[in-house]
């Protein structure tokens, strides 16, 4: 095994241009969390952006997180993290759901302490995860699906107040980004209180479209790394901070990636697409 990029299955451990480890797949190459690396992604995306520590300060029924592509833990973690942190600030429970179809990243980043140091106050925890499918620690409780996330609607689910949406990217992970499964993602969403959001780095256009069509309303995310925004869908547009609007929709209908990931744009999708009520709001 190599000292420096140690393998499991199809993963290896690689070292960013900053310094940070991260994960790479090696049949087509995609790293998680890219540029910035895993930390600051997870924190400035997971974290921050949904003020998760205001939410768990607020009192009220669990908080529930469905973290769709769990990968080497980082964003679960990082969720974790802010919950414990908060210490006896924190007046709810945290619900933590993962999907994953292969450990091994887990594995290679659990393995590598020096290069994932945030993964080393949770690695107990993860390695029950792993072991039991399930860990409950101080009104903290983190399940394991392992297997296929599609079908999510099939499993029993308690409803999601947000949803890490990080898998692979639709270029080299297609099927998770289809209007069938982000409809899937949305039918778990919570629809009372607040909603739900659906937080997820890409900002491609037809990313954007298929959050539309599957039933969510969409906006603009905080910036990470190297790109400019990332994206937010919501079960209702007043919890977006910057919700798409008619600029947006001009600009897709010029745009050549005017289809949503995995199916052409044909005039009913296109229909949908324009009497969707996100275009509507105030």
């Amino acid at each position: 095994m190599d000292s420096e990029n140690p393998r499991d299955g199809d993963f290896e451990l690689v070292t960013l241009r900053n310094g940070s480890r991260a994960v790479r797949h090696l049949g087509h190459g995609e790293v998680m969390h890219p540029s910035v690396g895993p930390w600051q992604e997870a924190l400035r995306l997971y974290v921050e952006q949904p003020r998760l520590a205001e939410r768990l300060r607020t009192p009220g029924e669990p908080l529930v997180i469905h973290d769709v592509g769990l990968g080497a833990a980082t964003n679960a973690v990082a969720a974790l993290t802010c919950a414990r942190e908060l210490g006896a600030e924190r007046r709810r429970a945290l619900e933590l759901v993962s999907f994953e179809v292969d450990l091994a990243p887990l594995r290679l980043a659990l393995a590598d302490a020096a290069g994932f140091p945030f993964l080393q106050p949770f690695h107990e925890a993860a390695e029950a995860l792993m072991r039991d499918g399930v860990w409950e620690s101080e009104g903290m409780r983190w399940r394991l699906h392992l297997g296929d996330a599609q079908g999510l609607i099939d499993s029993g689910l308690p409803k999601a107040d947000l949803v890490f949406f990080d898998p692979f990217s639709p270029a080299s992970n297609p099927e998770m980004w289809t209007a069938r499964v982000l409809s899937q993602v949305r039918a778990c969403c919570r629809e009372d209180g607040e909603g739900a959001l659906l937080l997820t780095y890409s900002a491609a256009t037809p990313t954007r479209v298929t959050l539309l069509l599957a039933g969510f309303y969409v906006g603009a995310g905080v910036s990470t790394g190297t790109k400019g925004e990332t994206t937010v869908g919501a079960t209702r547009r007043e919890s977006l901070a910057l919700p798409l609007g008619e600029r947006w929709l001009e600009r897709w209908r010029r745009s050549s990636s005017r289809a949503p990931h995995g199916e052409p744009l044909t005039p009913e999708l296109e229909a949908r697409v324009l009497a969707h009520p996100q275009w509507r709001g105030g």
